[in-house]
């Protein structure tokens, strides 16, 4: 899939910034034909993309109460107490690790981004700065080891797959856990979110896929959950080879599903072109009306996705006005490529346009259930994955 030359997508630019060149990289992803990972060629390093960050996990509602609820789930299977280790890779400004140490958990986060890593060391929650991999793992072991590992949207960030899986066991306590988190690719491909292919998105993942590489670092995956977060994910669990533990029916039954999605098969991959540029003239289509139309539309959100999908289509501020973000980080820059200006989201009841685009689609309900003020000028909500539709 080439979605041609990109900017990196959460590099958003400052008004100094507006002047300089702006560094573009291709943007194609591919299929192995051996091993089947969906994948982006490394045209940066992680360490320049996330030396400092400006994605913040605490600014959606709905990802707080996924992170809760999955606290309190884990604390009551795995019966954690203050004795007891959570250790989550990418913690981000912790969002997560912060509901273990409210319910008497040890926790410990691992988090390359310092700008992002102080806002969770400012809440009391240790956390190391570093990228996760065998090294750091065998470092964080001598201190002793976890009964429960989270990997939460983190395993398409990493290069380097399987230096980082291999840190997972030499980390993780006998009788431990370790749970991660990713956008299903069968969903990715069903429902046309291209969008989600960025140069941060280093693979992209199938169970088949997973089970094989965790398998290759000693690690059994026994169960999978199917979540509805970032456009329907998987949370697969996993323990040591050997801990005597049974894969579930749920396992099973997504494994039968992906073969019956053609997953196994490379046919499957190369159609995926067709329907994105669909998606993109549906997009182009609405925009180009609305304009010549004389109404007005504007985006909602800053999400790294919202900015392959306005790339990828050559939309900029003459046809999407402005966008707005909850984060204080985003507002007052520009997106990178289309340079289209982030503002707070009273913005929009300043403004009152004809339509919001809601760029993170995922956040869909959290997002019209903010801005229902919208509707009393009658503006209207459109999202436009898999295909532009005004809601």
């Amino acid at each position: 899939m080439d979605l041609g030359r990109a900017p990196l997508s959460n590099a958003c630019l400052t008004a100094e910034q507006l002047r300089l060149p702006e560094p573009h990289y291709p943007l194609c992803a591919y299929v192995c034909e051996e091993c089947l990972l969906a994948q982006v060629e490394e045209v940066v390093s992680a360490e320049q993309i996330f030396g400092e960050y400006l994605y913040f996990s605490s600014y959606s509602d709905a990802w707080l109460r996924h992170a809760d609820a999955y606290a309190k789930r884990m604390t009551d299977e795995l019966r954690l107490d203050a004795q007891s280790l959570v250790v989550e890779v990418a913690s981000n400004d912790g969002y997560l690790l912060q509901y273990f140490r409210q319910r008497g958990v040890g926790v410990l986060g691992v988090e390359p981004a310092a700008n992002v890593a102080a806002v969770a060391i400012g809440k009391g929650i240790a956390t190391e700065i570093a990228f996760f991999d065998i090294e750091t793992a065998c470092r964080l072991a001598e201190r002793g080891k976890a009964d429960l590992i989270c990997a939460n949207n983190v395993l398409a960030h990493v290069p380097d797959l399987n230096g980082f899986v291999a840190g997972f066991p030499v980390l993780l306590k006998t009788s431990g856990i370790v749970t991660a988190e990713f956008p299903h690719l069968q969903r990715l491909i069903a429902e046309t979110q291209f969008d989600t292919i960025y140069h941060e998105h280093f693979s992209y993942f199938s169970l088949l896929v997973v089970d094989r590489l965790f398998a290759r670092h000693g690690l059994y995956v026994f169960d999978v959950d199917r979540l509805p977060t970032h456009g329907g994910s998987l949370r697969v669990h996993a323990c040591h080879v050997g801990a005597n533990r049974q894969r579930t029916a749920r396992f099973h039954a997504v494994l039968a599903e992906e073969r019956a999605a053609g997953l196994d098969r490379i046919e499957t991959y190369e159609c995926f072109g067709e329907a994105v540029i669909d998606a993109k003239c549906a997009l182009l289509e609405f925009l180009i009306k609305a304009r010549r139309g004389g109404e007005l539309v504007v985006g909602y959100g800053a999400p790294a996705k919202g900015n392959t999908l306005l790339n990828y289509c050559g939309v900029g501020p003459e046809l999407l006005a402005f966008t707005v973000d909850r984060s204080p980080h985003k507002q007052g820059r520009f997106l990178p490529g289309s340079q289209i200006p982030v503002f707070s989201p009273e913005r929009i009841l300043q403004i009152r346009p004809d339509y919001v685009l809601i760029l993170p689609w995922n956040l869909r309900d959290e997002i019209v259930g903010q801005m229902q003020a919208i509707r009393d000028w009658g503006g209207r909500f459109v999202v436009p994955i898999p295909r532009a539709q005004v809601l």
